[in-house]
């Protein structure tokens, strides 16, 4: 019975987590601005080696790959959001019109009020 609790575990968070990473991908090709791409980038991939190294852990025959594998999960949850920040502390330093984005389709244009 424990077997099976493990096995369903395991496979739950291994989906789980493919399926987020799945998502992230399609979302990194269907954004067009740069730090939106990296937003989903990021999200998606904190989020989705999250989900499936924690289904590599019940799977995990002794304590230590457990322990090594937790681990590698904390490292991560520290260093991509740090990537992520200065990729995108980069792209507004480089990129003088960032702010000055156009509107997304389907939006009315503001109008001047003079």
């Amino acid at each position: 019975m424990l077997d099976w609790l493990r096995f369903l575990l395991t496979t739950g968070f291994l989906l789980s987590g493919i399926i987020i990473l799945i998502t992230s991908v399609i979302g990194v090709y269907k954004f067009d601005y740069v730090l939106n791409r990296m937003h989903a980038a990021a999200m998606g991939d904190t989020l989705g080696l999250l989900f499936c190294l924690l289904g590599l852990t019940f799977s995990a025959p002794d304590i230590w790959t457990v322990l090594k594998l937790l681990l590698i999960i904390v490292f991560l949850w520290f260093a991509s959001p740090v990537n992520s920040h200065l990729i995108a502390r980069l792209e507004v330093t480089i990129n003088p019109m960032w702010q000055q984005l156009p509107p997304p389709p389907g939006t009315p244009a503001e109008e001047d009020n003079e």
